[in-house]
């Protein structure tokens, strides 16, 4: 057998059992997991079968669950389905009719709620208007958006005609926007004169503007949504209000039958270098496995009022703020802003003043709440939290602790899920009444899922490895649009089939400990490989987050002519902390106490931020670009300030 690709570190040991008030009341006990996980072992196929035949509506029966022809797979052949059915429609004939739907709050304080009925006559009126604005089944959106109700509607919208819809978050620059329109060659573009974030008004019209000014010919429409009252040029016979389209239109629009493998959206992911990747996910497979993953995992319960702090923009916001929760007939909050100097506060008074009862957020949130101190969120009744989940990267065990000790007052179960984009849901998560959690560890694979840790031959090698996924599953990605070799290239051939297996290769590198808990250690891009040793930077960064002066940090590899690489470290102190050789000297040893001292950083780098992508997650690359004294390459577009950049190059 192979070496270990790569090393574990950092030792972690803490257990915590599900509390028992929630383990007694949750929809997957211990006896049940264990029943579908043996069912999936023994018929994957009759588990998927089984689930798609109870959970949702189809039009048309399939004839054929899984056609796999490696990497191309069909789920559901043959089956006919809609998903703005499936999230609307069932509702209004199963007792949800007058159930709230939708709560959101805007930044400035507004509030609007809707009812499953009030939803379906909205997402129909707006199928409506795109009808009259010529959009047909099998023509591509693009959705620039804020986070407002209009925003999940224009996503019901177009599912329920039929026509694919790309989300582009709302932050993006005006050449991100075009690149991604004019890849997608969406036919029209649905849009708000503004949005509000950070007390500023985000303006997306004239980025809108712009975009298009630079050449999308495929674009015919721009639908705005009105929400700041800014005044925007609107150009004549292309562009059309929403609030002068909508008493034109119908609310009665059926759904439209679609196909199992119809194409529902594109959702682009950034390269390391070119242009962004177009992940294709299809109809019927997505639907189930948002559904049931969304089901099990958040243990939602008919009362439950549910919120996921990303934006619609990004996979997290497609599957676990529209599509997943609302197929479950749900109560989702959804809200505009985000904490900021005028309201550091916000996410902890609107759990209290709405009753959120299980929230969902990145570590990045958590490291940043972290640095602001336990007061802020103690003046607030958090009290009607049950859940907590983490998303978007690994999560270092402090803030695993501080997020159950301080938010969850010890009482609510973490789900700290791994899932990617291109997997279209969680993949790897505690199923919060029966996974017992070890703070930073993703725990166990949902059940019909088979991961694995291997090399690059394929063997395994659970010390230290390449995350795989060793079986087709309904959530998986199609194809990168356009690009079919770059789907194959990018997830297929990284490790060769094995005895006629094939791994999907998910970028990652991982390990496994002795109860078989997966233990993700970040991109694979992103190890470093100190004197023949290759460490994952989650265990080094985790370990500088330990050490009570530290609210974040982040850890990359520079060369080095004797080690190979050295390993430098960005810090973020926490409030009151002032940098100084003398700490940087403490945290070095402190690296050393925790891991040893192959993992001493050669580099300690005093910031007061780190080079963050719109969803949160540390651009590392840049990192290395700066810690190698290079110049800045590849894609920056989803890079949320770029004045970070330019002060980190000062610093250096």
């Amino acid at each position: 057998m192979s070496q270990p690709t790569l090393e574990s570190i950092l030792q972690e040991n803490r257990l915590f059992p599900p509390p028992p008030a929630f383990a007694q009341q949750a929809r997957i006990t211990p006896e049940r997991y264990e029943q579908l996980c043996r069912e999936a072992e023994r018929d994957p196929l009759g588990f998927w079968e089984r689930l798609a035949r109870e959970e949702l509506h189809w039009f048309k029966p399939w004839q054929q669950v899984l056609q796999w022809d490696p990497p191309q797979a069909q789920w559901f052949v043959g089956g006919q389905l809609n998903l703005s059915y499936n999230c609307l429609d069932r509702h209004l004939e199963n007792g949800r009719r007058h159930k709230t739907a939708l709560i959101w709050e805007g930044e400035p304080g507004d509030i609007r709620t809707l009812t499953y009925e009030q939803l379906h006559q909205e997402v129909c009126r707006f199928a409506n208007g795109l009808k009259a604005l010529g959009i047909q089944t099998g023509d591509r959106v693009g959705i620039y958006m804020p986070m407002i109700p209009e925003a999940a509607m224009a996503m019901l919208a177009c599912a329920r005609i039929g026509a694919a819809h790309t989300v582009v978050f709302g932050g993006f620059s005006a050449e991100a926007l075009k690149d991604r329109l004019r890849d997608a060659e969406a036919k029209a573009v649905i849009t708000a004169d503004g949005g509000w974030r950070k007390d500023a008004i985000v303006p997306l019209k004239p980025q809108v503007d712009l975009a298009l000014a630079e050449g999308v010919p495929s674009v015919e429409k721009v639908l705005v949504v009105q929400r700041t009252g800014q005044a925007v040029e609107m150009t004549p016979g292309r562009d059309i209000w929403w609030h002068e389209l909508a008493p034109t239109v119908s609310e009665d629009c059926p759904a439209q039958p679609m196909d199992a493998e119809a194409m529902l959206f594109i959702l682009y992911t950034s390269g390391t270098t070119g242009k962004p990747k177009g992940v294709v996910h299809t109809t019927g497979g997505y639907n189930l496995y948002a559904h049931i993953t969304c089901q099990w995992i958040f243990d939602l319960q008919e009362e439950d009022i549910y919120w996921c702090t990303a934006d619609v923009g990004w996979i997290t916001g497609h599957s676990y703020i529209v599509y997943g929760p609302l197929s479950n007939g749900a109560t989702v909050f959804m809200y505009e802003g985000a904490p900021r100097p005028s309201k550091p506060d916000c996410f902890w008074e609107l759990i209290a003043r709405h009753r959120i009862s299980i929230f969902y957020t990145a570590p990045t949130a958590i490291r940043a709440f972290m640095k602001s101190g336990d007061a802020l969120p103690r003046q607030h009744d958090l009290s009607s939290l049950r859940l907590l989940g983490t998303v978007g990267e690994p999560i270092n065990p402090e803030a695993w602790i501080w997020y159950h000790t301080v938010i969850g007052n010890e009482r609510c179960p973490i789900v700290d899920t791994w899932w990617q984009t291109e997997t279209g849901g969680i993949m790897i998560s505690p199923l919060p009444g029966v996974t017992a959690t070890k703070p930073g560890s993703a725990t166990r694979p949902f059940p019909g899922i088979q991961a694995d840790v291997v090399d690059l031959e394929g063997d395994p090698a659970p010390a230290g490895g390449y995350l795989v996924i060793r079986q087709p599953w309904p959530g998986m990605m199609r194809t990168v649009y356009k690009d079919p070799q770059r789907f194959r290239a990018s997830y297929w051939e990284k490790i060769p089939p094995k005895d006629g297996q094939y791994f999907y290769f998910a970028g990652d590198g991982a390990h496994r400990d002795e109860d078989g808990y997966f233990w993700v250690m970040g991109r694979v891009d992103d190890v470093i490989s100190v004197a023949g040793h290759r460490l994952g930077t989650m265990e080094l960064e985790s370990a500088l987050v330990s050490h009570p002066a530290v609210a974040e940090a982040a850890v990359v590899g520079r060369p080095d002519e004797l080690k190979g690489e050295a390993i430098v470290a960005f810090v973020i102190l926490s409030d009151g902390q002032e940098g100084s050789e003398s700490l940087r000297q403490e945290l070095m040893q402190h690296v050393v106490t925790e891991i040893g001292a192959i993992a001493r950083p050669s580099e300690i780098r005093f910031t007061d931020a780190l080079p963050k992508t719109r969803s949160g997650k540390i651009m590392r690359r840049l990192l290395r670009n700066l810690a190698a004294g290079s110049g800045i390459s590849g894609d920056t577009s989803t890079l949320e300030d770029r004045g970070v950049l330019e002060r980190l190059r000062q610093e250096v």
